[in-house]
Parts: structure tokens; C-alpha cells; sequence
């Protein structure tokens, strides 16, 4: 009996400590989950505070939305009409509605900042002027309530497209309008009978260090007469038609040198 008994005991005090063990499990990850909740994200809670020039800051730094005009990764196909996108000695006109005092014409430095009047530098290079213009809300909350600016794009540098290597004419086009790359050849001039133009170069930039270079068989493209494949160009492009093979043979060679473009055998 007295065995019985202490079996029983030892029993139940090991359910009593697995329970307890159980209950210090649910207690902590019950705190946990409520100090995630208390804590929350630390960038929104970050948010809220003025960062314009005027709330204690001299430059601004405005945040730039990835894809409002089909950047991202689509690169080489996506959106054919993108935003302008501001450049160095770009010239824009800021006009407040309710504080003229303030309206003034900015151009872009060399360094991509302009400067504004009392509010000081506002980084402007790569922004569309959707995004400027909630910028420069942004640097005068601390001079005005509830700023309201209209920006427009006085001067700006051309779009541009750049045609090199086997073509007629090389050199830079202005982009005037939705061009392809098989249109941009035949204005600058059309390829030459040194041309390889199965294998024509698109080169697009797409960071301030990094180039996309695509490759296009124009050879293809004109002779099945589908030109739905042909890529549309964008500001800045670069397009080179190289050399084919017999174009690049000296026009003097001597006998060895033969004997690496042929078989003598053959004849």
C-alpha cells in the first residue's frame, strides 16, 4: 500500500510540473506577443516629425517612388511614356497660391540640389515634379501651414538618343517622339555593308554606375516583317551597330595570316 501510495504521489507531482511548465510557455509568449504589439514598427513610429528645411534641417531628401512611371525593372519594355525625370541645369518655377512671397525660379546644380528661398537645398536631380513638388511642401512646413506650390518645367535638357558604329550618319538625335530602334538606324542614315545587324546593341541606362545592354537581331526583324518585337527607345539610349566578320580583315594581309581565314585544302 505504502508503495501504491508513493507511486501515485510521484505521479501526480510530475503533472503538476509539466502544467506548470506549460503555463510559464504560454506566459511568455503571451508577453512577447503584447510588448510586439506596444513596441510596433519602429519607422512608424519614427514618422510624424518635420524634415524640411524650415523644421531645423538644411538639406531635404525627398523619398522617390519606385514605379509611378514604370521604371522599377521594365527597363527595356515597360511604360514607353515615363515622367521627366529632373536633371542638372534643368530650370523650374515654384508659384505658392497663398504665399507669393515665396514664389521663385530654381535651377538644378551640377550636384542635383537646388536652392530654395529661406528653406535651403533641396535635393532635386531624379525626381519627377510630382515628387519636387511634395519636396518642396515638405522643406516650407516650417515657414508655412499647409503649403500649396504648383511646379513648372521651364527649361530642360532635350530628350536624346545616340546611334554609333555601322551607320550612315552616327551621332545624337533628338528623341521627338515614340522612336524604335530599327526607326533611329534608318535616321541616322541606315546600316552599311560593314554592318552586323544581327547582332546591334541597345544600351540603356539605368542607374547612375550601371548600363543594360540588350541585344537585337535587326536582321530578323526586317526580314519577317514583324516589327512588333522592334524595342522602343527612351531618353538617352545608345544604340551600336558593329562590325561584321570580313569587315574587320586588313585589306593587306600577309600568307599566314590567310591561312587563318581559310582552308586551302577546300580548293
Amino acid at each position: 500500500m505504502q508503495e501504491r501510495a508513493r507511486f501515485r504521489s510521484g505521479r501526480v507531482s510530475k503533472i503538476v510540473r509539466l502544467a506548470a511548465l506549460v503555463l510559464a510557455i504560454q506566459f511568455t509568449c503571451t508577453a512577447f506577443a503584447q510588448s510586439k504589439i506596444e513596441t510596433g514598427n519602429p519607422e512608424q513610429n519614427s514618422r510624424g516629425g518635420l524634415t524640411g528645411a524650415g523644421a531645423g534641417g538644411s538639406r531635404t531628401k525627398a523619398a522617390k517612388s519606385g514605379g509611378t512611371d514604370g521604371q522599377g525593372n521594365e527597363f527595356l519594355g515597360g511604360n514607353r511614356r515615363p515622367f521627366y525625370r529632373l536633371q542638372p541645369s534643368d530650370v523650374v518655377e515654384l508659384s505658392f497660391t497663398l504665399a507669393p512671397e515665396f514664389n521663385q525660379t530654381l535651377t538644378v546644380q551640377p550636384d542635383g540640389y537646388a536652392a530654395l528661398k529661406d528653406a535651403g537645398l533641396i535635393e532635386a536631380q531624379g525626381l519627377n515634379l510630382e515628387e519636387f513638388s511634395d519636396a518642396v511642401r515638405t522643406a516650407y512646413r516650417g515657414y508655412l501651414h499647409d503649403p500649396q506650390v504648383a511646379v513648372a518645367l521651364k527649361e530642360f535638357e532635350k530628350p536624346y538618343f545616340i546611334v554609333g558604329g555601322e551607320v550612315g550618319k552616327p551621332g545624337k538625335y533628338e528623341l521627338r517622339s515614340d522612336t524604335t530602334v530599327v526607326e533611329a538606324v534608318q535616321i541616322a542614315g541606315g546600316l552599311t555593308q560593314q554592318a552586323k545587324h544581327s547582332q546591334v546593341v541597345l544600351f540603356r541606362r539605368v542607374g547612375s554606375e550601371l548600363m543594360e545592354a540588350r541585344l537585337l537581331n535587326l536582321k530578323k526583324l526586317l526580314k519577317s516583317s514583324n516589327l512588333r518585337e522592334d524595342a522602343h527607345l527612351r531618353a538617352g539610349d545608345l544604340i551600336y551597330v558593329p562590325q561584321n566578320t570580313l569587315s574587320k580583315i586588313a585589306r593587306f594581309l600577309t600568307k599566314p595570316s590567310v591561312s587563318m581565314y581559310m582552308n586551302t585544302s577546300q580548293f
